[in-house]
């Protein structure tokens, strides 16, 4: 998601939420449509103003008890954001932080011992200490030392960086080349690997923006695209308003046709939508279209669950989300 700072706030923000579409309630779920369908579990990439930060204090680590919640109600991929700066403190070549990487490790162990997938996701913008990463080099070391740790485990998977944003586009070729050829080296070789794209990696403006990505290479062959898309005004995730009741659909549509075109898979990492009828509606429209699509979209994951949100838009955190309370029941028959 843009903006991070922006999103905190808005997490304290108590907004009047209509009441969601009776009909879509009583909805029942039908066979599995997607690959994968999930939520982000957010918490340990809070507070990056404050680095490496204190646990409790700047940031927290998502609650296995409510990721258990989620996976009785049939998701079955859970995206774990975490700050690169406070995994390798000292430098992206160098050793991890035991701690934090202790405790990245028993997350990940959490969901995949239920049978779940999780989402290794470095959530940096494609920066460190808030500069532009510009060695591919050190970032394939970065990326090896971390897949080192999963290399035993087919449930994790692989995002190479969350949301590269004004950054030059061959360069983040090369970072997501890079980071691929760091997880395989590291003897990762049966995982998915999600790369993500410039432009904060949206489908709305990924044909614009991000066609070189087609160049990736895998030896396992398992690359899986990831976009991101938001349905308000400017797709930044920020605000409960959509823009209309069709804007889900309309704003995946080229980024379908890329992925058919050029022989790829993606998945939907982040999406959200307000607790109204419009943003239900958009929702649904969009995740359908995903449906007659499944030749090239595996799924999406929602954004966001996570012990801190409180009264957060999006909320997806049982059992008082907002988005768990009123966005889940619409999302059911897609699990």
């Amino acid at each position: 998601m843009k903006l991070g700072s922006l999103v905190l706030a808005l997490s304290a923000a108590r907004l009047t939420l209509s009441a969601p579409l009776a009909d879509r309630k009583q909805e029942t779920k039908r066979a599995k449509v997607f690959q994968w369908f999930g939520s982000n579990e957010s918490g340990a990439e809070f507070g990056s103003q404050n680095l490496p930060g204190v646990e409790g204090k700047d940031y927290i680590w998502p609650d296995p008890n409510t990721i258990d919640t989620l996976i009785s109600k049939g998701m079955n991929i859970f995206r774990v954001p975490f700050m690169m700066e406070r995994l390798v403190p000292n430098s992206m070549t160098g050793s991890p932080d035991p701690n934090y990487l202790a405790d990245l490790i028993a997350t990940v162990n959490a969901i995949t011992q239920k049978g779940a997938y999780a989402v290794v996701d470095p959530h940096n913008y494609g920066r460190y200490y808030n500069s532009i990463i510009s060695s591919p080099s050190d970032f394939q070391t970065f990326w090896k030392t971390v897949a080192s740790q999963f290399a035993s485990n087919p449930l994790v998977i692989f995002d190479t960086n969350n949301e590269y944003h004004d950054m030059d586009q061959t360069l983040v070729l090369n970072l997501n080349q890079a980071a691929i050829d760091g997880i395989r080296s590291a003897g990762a070789t049966s995982q998915y690997i999600f790369v993500e794209g410039n432009s904060w990696t949206g489908a709305w403006t990924w044909t614009n923006v991000n066609d070189n990505m087609k160049s990736l290479t895998d030896p396992s062959d398992k690359i899986i695209y990831e976009m991101h898309q938001y349905l308000d005004s400017d797709g930044s995730g920020t605000s409960a308003t959509c823009v209309s009741s069709t804007i889900g659909q309309e704003r995946i549509t080229s980024a379908t046709q890329w992925l058919r075109a050029n022989g790829k898979k993606g998945i939907i990492g982040e999406f959200a939508g307000g607790a109204n009828d419009v943003c239900e509606t958009a929702i649904t429209g969009m995740l359908d279209y995903m449906a007659q699509n499944t030749d090239v979209w595996t799924g999406a994951i929602w954004w966001a669950a996570g012990p801190w949100w409180g009264d957060y838009i999006f909320s997806m955190e049982p059992d008082n989300g907002i988005a768990y309370q009123q966005i889940l029941p619409i999302l059911t028959p897609y699990l």
